[in-house]
């Protein structure tokens, strides 16, 4: 079955998730089911393989294991581990009692999850892990604004709409690279409207984000660098990348340092 004419960015999310549930694709393959030329394909894979997407073998491409899966996930994320545990002790400084916050759903809000006291404020979220974390603290109002179910993250246009009207203090963002022109991005377009729901609602946004993620960028931009207040990540972060951020006006949080 050959699906319906696509715009590039369309090819490029429906390649990636084939390929996340596959493990690799051929040209021939992609070409057939979506109706284009098997350069046209070639074309596209070279693109995805420049922003690190994936790695380009004969006749097809594979996953590129050495980074992070660019999707939701069923099951959260271990990598970068103690990265995120220490982005995550950084982030609790912010976080005031009575705060509204909001948290975004990745590896690194829930450990945030996982390290906030017992004590009055209320969280809005969207991760299901995050809820199920959140759930055994009685102190904590925990608000959740619904959807259906995109693997681990609830999601949906009346989602989004709830969180345009909350009176959010403090978000917490999470994304899949950070870079000094496209900004925060992600790969999933389905999600870019809770984003913006999520940005749109709060007093102050933090981008939360390892330091493998910086100069990296997915195909959706759902922030400018200039829309966030801060971005904590780990000490792991070179001195000169964070000058490249911090230059440009960026607020960085890490290693013991807020500049």
């Amino acid at each position: 079955m050959i699906l319906k004419k696509m715009l590039p960015v369309q090819r490029h999310e429906f390649i990636l998730k084939h390929l996340e549930r596959e493990g690799s694709v051929r040209v021939a393959d992609l070409s057939a089911l979506l109706g284009v030329t098997d350069k046209t394909i070639r074309e596209d894979l070279e693109k995805l393989e420049e922003k690190g997407l994936l790695k380009r073998i004969h006749g097809g491409a594979i996953l590129n294991c050495e980074e992070d899966t660019f999707f939701p996930v069923k099951v959260p994320n271990t990598k970068y581990l103690s990265e995120k545990v220490e982005i995550a002790k950084r982030a609790i400084n912010y976080i005031e009692e009575g705060d509204v916050i909001a948290l975004d759903g990745g590896s690194t809000t829930l450990e945030i999850a996982r390290l906030l006291p017992n004590r009055p404020l209320t969280v809005v979220t969207n991760d299901i892990f995050i809820i199920g974390e959140l759930a055994r603290k009685e102190q904590v109002r925990l608000v959740v604004p619904g959807g259906y179910r995109e693997k681990n993250l609830l999601t949906g246009r009346h989602s989004a709409e709830f969180i345009r009207k909350c009176n959010i203090h403090k978000s917490f963002l999470s994304a899949t690279g950070i870079h000094p022109e496209f900004g925060l991005t992600i790969f999933t377009g389905i999600l870019l409207d809770m984003k913006r729901a999520f940005i749109e609602s709060s007093k102050m946004r933090i981008c939360v984000a390892d330091h493998s993620k910086f100069g990296k960028s997915a195909i959706f931009t759902f922030a400018d660098l200039q829309e966030i207040e801060a971005v904590i990540t780990d000490c792991g972060i070179t001195p000169e990348v964070a000058e490249s951020y911090l230059a440009k006006g960026i607020r960085l949080d890490y290693g013991g340092r807020s500049q």
